[in-house]
């Protein structure tokens, strides 16, 4: 009798732990008894960090996890399990891949609401006659963003400094442009004002070139050794014109020193006016 106790405790014993393995095991699948489950899809570009069994929140509480993952050529397909039918997500619904810090931890999918809350008379369920055009429901697919990191920070950060970089380059060219343009009106003004003076200077040339012709014809004559002779003559003879007019103006001098001649004369005028006088009374 004995023996058979200890042999029933013994096997009682066995199937408590093998339930409660087998328990613990279901918990940790995020398996719950009773409870209505619903299942919707996230794609992403990049789901790093992000692995099977990974907990899905909403506002910091765990409301499902990821049981699926799948790659395709494009995207990262993930398919996400949630615990409470009750949970109420107003479109559009987006995925984030969140970790505990920027410098790393284990990753996690939390579910933002963009859209306006629910009132109060408005009640809803995501399985039957689901609006899906108004809130979250099972089987919609939602679009993922990926997880901000320090390397993703870096990368942006040299994006945007190669993005300036360039805008710089096309602003610096642009401004070369532009000064070259302002250049080139400066020089076309240049141009046309040259033009202006050339003819306004268009006279004044055809005069110098007029004069410089009978100044070429002054010089050769110059050259003529007959035109020098004839120089010379003339130069001579008014030489000597000079020293005659200097030789009357030296008689002059001498007849309009002399008085008794002066007094003659002074005489002779009274005595014609007084016989013009009486000629003509």
């Amino acid at each position: 009798m004995r023996r058979s106790l200890r042999d029933a405790f013994v096997g009682f014993s066995l199937l408590g732990g093998l339930l409660i393995f087998s328990g613990a095991m279901l918990w940790l699948r995020d398996f719950r008894l009773g409870s209505k489950s619903w299942e919707i899809s996230a794609d992403f570009k990049d789901a790093s960090g992000l692995a099977k069994m990974s907990p899905v929140t909403y506002r910091g509480i765990i409301v499902g996890s990821v049981q699926k993952i799948n790659f395709t050529p494009s995207t990262v397909e993930t398919k996400i399990k949630l615990n409470n039918n009750n949970l109420t997500l107003t479109k559009p619904v987006i995925a984030k891949i969140v970790t505990s810090s920027m410098l790393g931890g284990d990753a996690q999918l939390s579910l933002v609401s963009l859209g306006k809350p629910l009132n109060k008379s408005e009640l809803f369920t995501v399985s039957k006659d689901c609006p899906s055009k108004r809130i979250l429901c099972s089987g919609d697919k939602i679009k993922g963003l990926e997880i901000v990191s320090i390397s993703s920070l870096t990368e942006g950060l040299d994006g945007i400094i190669n993005e300036a970089d360039r805008q710089a380059i096309v602003n610096k060219v642009s401004e070369s442009i532009q000064q070259f343009d302002r250049t080139q009106a400066n020089l076309d003004e240049l141009v046309l004002l040259s033009k202006s003076e050339l003819i306004r200077a268009k006279p004044i040339i055809s005069e110098l070139t007029k004069a410089a012709f009978h100044l070429n014809n002054i010089l050769e004559s110059l050259d003529n050794p007959n035109t020098l002779k004839d120089i010379q003559d003339i130069a001579s003879t008014s030489s000597s014109l000079t020293k005659k007019i200097d030789k009357m103006s030296s008689n002059m001098g001498n007849i309009i020193e002399d008085k008794e001649l002066i007094n003659a004369l002074k005489t002779l005028t009274i005595g014609l006016s007084k016989l013009f006088d009486d000629i003509y009374p």
